[in-house]
């Protein structure tokens, strides 16, 4: 049976995303941090939260505490658009997904190295060039036992997410192709 069937006969089984998270490392503040705020925040539609560093890189010019980065997470239908928009990024800088870009739990990562790459976005040299990670968690419902207040329980093993099911997921709703490892 295939992973299509069981999640149509076991709508409990099927994984869904549950965040998508964008972090930018711009590596100083000023102007560069503000710039890159205005980028993220064109492309997500939200508002970004700065990160620090957190220790101090004098060859660098880097103190600890200091906002060297951005970062948004998105989730629901927001999350969904982004991933297509992003995938379409990804595709045209000329990279692939692979399988080992998957964690056992489902989750994966992948780099977009241009901003531009984005539909609707234009180079202008006064902002520059910016890149980012994608991070992608996934989860079946239900998960909601896991983080709860009242009656907390950890989730059994044939309830987690496992790195064939969200490869699969991937590919019937994106349409994405994942490379095997070699």
């Amino acid at each position: 049976m295939t992973f299509q069937e069981t999640w149509e006969k076991q709508p409990m089984r099927k994984p869904k995303i549950e965040k998508v998270t964008i972090n930018m490392g711009v590596g100083e503040s000023g102007d560069r941090l503000l710039t890159g705020a205005k980028v993220i925040e064109e492309i997500t539609g939200q508002k970004p939260v700065r990160t620090l560093a957190k220790q101090t890189n004098p060859a660098f010019g880097i103190r600890k505490k200091l906002p060297i980065g951005l970062k948004v997470t998105l989730r629901g239908k927001k999350a969904e658009e982004f991933l297509k928009n992003a995938f379409i990024a990804f595709k045209a800088s000329g990279k692939t997904l692979y399988s080992y870009s998957f964690d056992k739990r489902g989750n994966f990562s992948f780099g977009i190295p241009e901003h531009i790459d984005f539909p609707g976005q234009k180079y202008e040299p006064d902002v520059g060039i910016y890149g980012m990670d994608v991070c992608v968690t996934f989860e079946k419902p239900g998960y909601r036992v896991k983080r709860r207040k009242v009656k907390r329980n950890s989730l059994p093993e044939k309830h987690q997410v496992k790195k064939d099911e969200a490869i699969e997921y991937i590919k019937l709703n994106f349409g994405v192709d994942v490379v095997e490892e070699e």
